[in-house]
């Protein structure tokens, strides 16, 4: 069967509606109520439940959720913010935005991620934060050295982009105790359209982020309503959740399960195909714990392999150029000799719930043939 009659697999993403939402949306324009309502704080209610923490603050996108997040934490000028290279370059702009700078760790190139020997590798006397990046939705692990970056005043801030639904042991992301973003944007796990979310881990922080987000100020907008004034307490910005947003995120989580359970299946049926395609080495994810976001493979010669998949009409990505090298973020560059060798190795294959897994053997169909095509050894093993 030719690519063309197979448009699902076209797209590396694609976002993924369960009917309910447009009407949803509907009622909230109906209402009148567009901005932050009790429907953003419905939906903070309804996901902190979900993941078995006190309390959720909905904001306008994942990378708002770093900036404020960063922002409760105290981190500033003068500070240091370890943060792996590969991830998109929201994490590092975060780390800008409150006047501080990044020190990037290098990677598990099993998993993408930092492990907790790469986070103290990179800690220094100015560090005041480490941002581990749930890469492709896997859970990262630090407990190993929570007591000694405890005792350094060093504060953690799971970046989560990709890990709405994971797990960590028996726990959902964002209910390890420490301040974790999420983002809603269209082709995440769950998707608002746009938005995020920040878990705080204590009821300061809970009020340190709400009154960032609400640019400084104290009251709500019920409260305003029926005042001749209102108090401005501190720094903020505007970064509400819509009511609009949120209408959608509350259908998206009403049937999480049913995304749960289709993107694990999806991947598994990948990891099956796979398995017996030579070259080519899977990204490491535990379909068990994980949520999987994205389905990530390391090959030889990856810029011939995605060219001629694209050419397939085979909707390959690479998720993502390392930040190290990037020129806005050159005067942070170190060597990262795991980081640099999986960049070139790295290709993201299609992965949303509207493939089939008819699709999925088109795929890697398709990738065997490039593979064929452009030659080449091998991926090292680590």
């Amino acid at each position: 069967m030719s690519a063309s009659s197979r448009p699902d697999a076209r797209c590396t993403a694609s976002p993924y509606l369960y009917g309910r939402e447009a009407a949803a949306v509907a009622q909230v324009l109906e209402s009148g109520q567009y901005g932050h309502s009790e429907v953003t704080e419905g939906f903070e209610r309804r996901v902190a439940d979900f993941l078995g923490v006190p309390d959720a603050v909905a904001v306008a996108s994942g990378t708002a959720a770093l900036h404020t997040a960063l922002l409760a934490a105290g981190v500033g000028p003068g500070h240091e913010v370890v943060v792996p290279s590969i991830t998109w370059c929201s994490t590092v702009q975060a780390i800008l935005a409150v006047g501080a700078s990044p020190r990037f760790a290098d990677i598990d190139p099993g998993t993408l991620c930092v492990t907790d020997q790469l986070v103290m590798d990179a800690v220094g006397p100015d560090t005041a934060a480490v941002i581990p990046v749930l890469f492709g939705g896997r859970p990262v692990d630090l407990s190993r050295i929570r007591a000694e970056l405890t005792e350094r005043n060093i504060a953690v801030v799971e970046d989560a982009a990709h890990a709405f639904g994971s797990r960590n042991g028996r726990r959902r992301v964002g209910a390890t105790g420490d301040l974790t973003c999420f983002s809603f944007g269209p082709v995440k796990n769950l998707t608002c359209g746009q938005g995020g979310m920040v878990i705080p881990g204590t009821p300061e922080e809970a009020d340190a982020i709400r009154l960032i987000r609400m640019v400084g100020v104290v009251q709500s907008q019920a409260e305003r309503a029926n005042a001749t004034s209102y108090r401005v307490d501190g720094f903020g910005l505007r970064y509400q959740m819509s009511s609009i947003n949120a209408a959608i995120g509350l259908v998206q989580l009403d049937d999480f399960d049913t995304t749960e359970h289709t993107r694990r299946t999806l991947w598994r049926a990948y990891r099956r195909a796979l398995a017996g395609l030579d070259g080519v080495r899977l990204v490491d994810v535990d379909p068990d714990q994980a949520v999987p976001h994205l389905c990530q493979v390391r090959v030889p010669n990856r810029d011939k392999v995605f060219a001629d998949l694209r050419a397939r009409g085979i909707g390959v990505g690479v998720h993502y150029p390392p930040n190290h090298l990037q020129p806005a973020f050159a005067q942070w560059r170190r060597p990262l000799p795991a980081t640099e060798q999986v960049a070139e190795e790295i290709l993201t294959l299609p992965f949303h719930q509207h493939l089939t897994e008819d699709d999925i053997d088109h795929v890697v169909t398709a990738l065997g043939q490039a593979l064929k095509t452009a030659g080449g050894a091998p991926c090292a093993s680590s």
